[in-house]
């Protein structure tokens, strides 16, 4: 499972696919502003949504944080995970990406209670080494949204992340703390990617599959303010 797998070239869907980072000041706040996020969104029934960390402590930090977030089904891929349950969770994220795509023309004001099991929403919480492996013959698991808990340094698994995780109208959301807005600037400018600001006091932002929207509230969020993209910022 550790394999690394030579990414893709970049497909013309990407063009439809949006890209987002979301500011912190302190490292301290990246985790709880994610567990909001998540909890927001995971309100939609059945959207599928990814997680990415670059290391094992992370993966296992972000799965205790949303533990407690009982709209969605979470499950985490290790390295060491058997082969069958590893097809398991996939399997499963992959039907839930079906039945987003069945009930995306229904608004969320006429869905039914998420309370069953088979409406929550999927997310899947994967580091570098556990992702798809399209040469191996898995397929991509096309995430309405996925998030980038923790920046990748290179290009080349930003790119990576793209190809195994994201739908083709899919959005990337980047978590950013401080001094790592030198890191986002090099992804942008060298994968020719449009990387913009997501407001933290936005009500209502992002149209999600076909006419199904995804609504954004932060609470306690909304007591900090954003940071702006420049090289100045400290950690």
């Amino acid at each position: 499972m550790d394999a690394v797998e030579t990414p893709s070239p970049p497909h013309s869907n990407f063009s439809q696919q949006r890209h987002f980072y979301l500011a912190v000041d302190r490292l301290k706040f990246k985790m709880e502003t994610v567990v909001e996020l998540l909890g927001m969104a995971g309100c939609r029934r059945s959207l599928p949504m990814v997680v990415c960390c670059g290391t094992r402590d992370e993966l296992d930090a972000v799965c205790s944080a949303v533990s407690n977030l009982t709209c969605m089904s979470i499950a985490a891929l290790y390295s060491d995970v058997a082969k069958s349950e590893r097809a398991l969770i996939l399997d499963k994220f992959r039907q839930a990406t079906t039945k987003w795509n069945q009930n995306a023309s229904v608004q969320s004001g006429d869905e039914e209670e998420t309370g069953k099991e088979e409406q929550k929403s999927q997310m899947i919480i994967v580091t570098d080494a556990c992702l798809p492996l399209l040469a191996s013959g898995e397929s991509p698991i096309s995430a309405r949204i996925l998030i980038n808990y923790e920046l990748p340094t290179k290009k080349e698994t930003y790119m990576r992340r793209m190809t195994t995780c994201l739908a083709a109208d899919g959005i990337v959301i980047n978590m950013v703390v401080g001094g790592e807005v030198l890191t986002l600037k090099s992804i942008e400018e060298n994968s020719s990617l449009v990387i913009e600001e997501m407001p933290m006091h936005m009500k209502e932002h992002v149209i999600f599959g076909l006419s199904g929207s995804v609504h954004f509230r932060l609470g306690r969020c909304q007591d900090r303010q954003p940071v702006p993209m420049t090289e100045e910022t400290d950690m």
